[in-house]
């Protein structure tokens, strides 16, 4: 082989490392001798050009990449980690369904992390489904007491009260004093008067001719359970009600259903809250805008500063979000980093200028160690005619959020190089 023939060709395997697409020399102008060597090399050019495609899929995330050709020996780990990360976000979806059954077999961090993490949903889930049942159970038992209380004595924490159908007195009332058998409405009802405001709601009760369970409330926090029924009280015909206090009962439910439709660190909705609001939205065949957020560099402030750091950014960034936004608007989140909202009767324009400025508001944020960025995408649903299913709507909008986020990481770099 000739000294110019291996220049040329040691030159084209420099740069050929460095750039996959340099074109290669003419190997028909060298020696003979040169053909297989240049051969050789030229296919190691399709193998690295295959590696760095390959490989720069994978680092944005895309798993939907095409693989490289079988006899790439460069590609080998490459494929096995696709393959991984394939598996890994499938499991990851199936957490995300409710199957907490999922786990990460290979050892290491990561998998010691997943499976505490599915381990704990499980659990938690399991306790909040207990909680529920327990407080409907309750229910049902307070809602079978109150057949029973016409058997009570007046001792009891419960209003029974009896009005006459034809002039609305009050007949019967059990918090009224000892001994006062046929007390006129005016001398004894001052007590109920003053305890329940909403007194003339039951002397008016239209009469159904049928037991009623109905709920009302005294308009100062307070509810009640009440029974009516009709019946006979001394030769009258009457209305019995049966006034339960339920209004720690009321506050246990809601608090249950706070739980379950809200997420624990940030207080915003929570994915259950979405998946169930989205379904509505798409049933209903309504318009609305959606858009899909990305909260940037979460995991590198977990790892190097701390989980509760990374709560932190987490609060900051929900913060910043919310104060672009209006308080009827659906703020959820749906993962780990990532959060939804929903938005009614508005324009797309309008919801992207809003999400470019909370963005640069929250990326302008420099009192921390650490970069703050998030990155977003935003899909418009019409309406009626819409047939695009939840799955395709995330689809797009992560779409053109990963768009976003290969910005910011361009800004990202900048910055940092800036910094140095």
């Amino acid at each position: 082989m000739s000294q110019n023939s291996m220049e040329i060709l040691l030159e084209y395997f420099n740069k050929m490392l460095h750039d996959p697409d340099t074109q290669p020399p003419d190997l028909s102008a060298m020696e003979e001798s040169c053909e297989d060597f240049g051969e050789a090399l030229c296919t190691l050019q399709k193998w690295v050009h295959e590696l760095w495609a390959y490989s720069e899929k994978l680092a944005i995330g895309n798993l939907s990449a095409s693989c490289p050709s079988e006899d790439n020996p460069l590609c080998v780990n490459l494929k096995e980690l696709h393959d991984s990360l394939k598996h890994l976000t499938w499991q990851a979806k199936q957490v995300a369904a409710g199957d907490y059954s999922q786990k990460v077999s290979y050892p290491g961090e990561f998998a010691d992390a997943f499976n505490t993490m599915t381990a704990q949903l499980k659990e938690r889930e399991t306790n909040l489904k207990e909680e529920r049942n327990q407080a409907e159970r309750e229910a049902l038992v307070a809602k079978g007491y109150n057949e029973l209380l016409l058997e009570l004595t007046r001792k009891q924490k419960e209003w029974i009260l009896v009005v006459d159908v034809e002039n609305k007195d009050i007949v019967y009332c059990n918090k009224r004093e000892q001994g006062q058998e046929e007390v006129h409405d005016s001398e004894f009802c001052d007590v109920c008067e003053n305890r329940l405001p909403f007194r003339n709601k039951i002397l008016n009760w239209e009469d159904k001719g049928q037991s009623n369970v109905w709920e009302i409330g005294d308009g100062a926090g307070h509810y009640y359970r009440a029974t009516t029924f009709p019946l006979v009280w001394r030769h009258r015909q009457a209305n019995a009600h049966i006034l339960m206090d339920i209004t720690d009962e009321k506050l246990r439910t809601s608090s249950l259903k706070d739980k379950a439709y809200h997420d624990a660190l940030t207080g915003i909705h929570n994915r259950i809250y979405f998946e169930e609001s989205m379904d509505k939205l798409l049933r209903n065949q309504e318009g609305f805008i959606l858009g899909y957020l990305d909260l940037d560099c979460l995991k590198t402030v977990n790892d190097q500063f701390g989980h509760a750091e990374g709560d932190g950014y987490i609060l900051r960034f929900i913060s910043t979000v919310q104060s672009y936004f209006r308080t009827t608007d659906i703020f959820c989140r749906i993962g780990g980093d990532e959060f939804c909202l929903i938005l009614k009767d508005i324009e797309r324009d309008v919801v992207e200028e809003k999400l470019r400025h909370a963005m640069g508001d929250f990326q302008s944020i420099d009192d921390k160690p650490y970069i703050h960025g998030f990155s977003f995408g935003v899909v418009q649903m019409r309406g009626p005619g819409e047939t695009r299913t939840l799955k395709e709507i995330i689809a797009e909008a992560d779409a053109a959020m990963y768009e976003c986020k290969r910005r910011n990481k361009e800004l990202y770099r900048l910055r940092r190089e800036g910094g140095r």
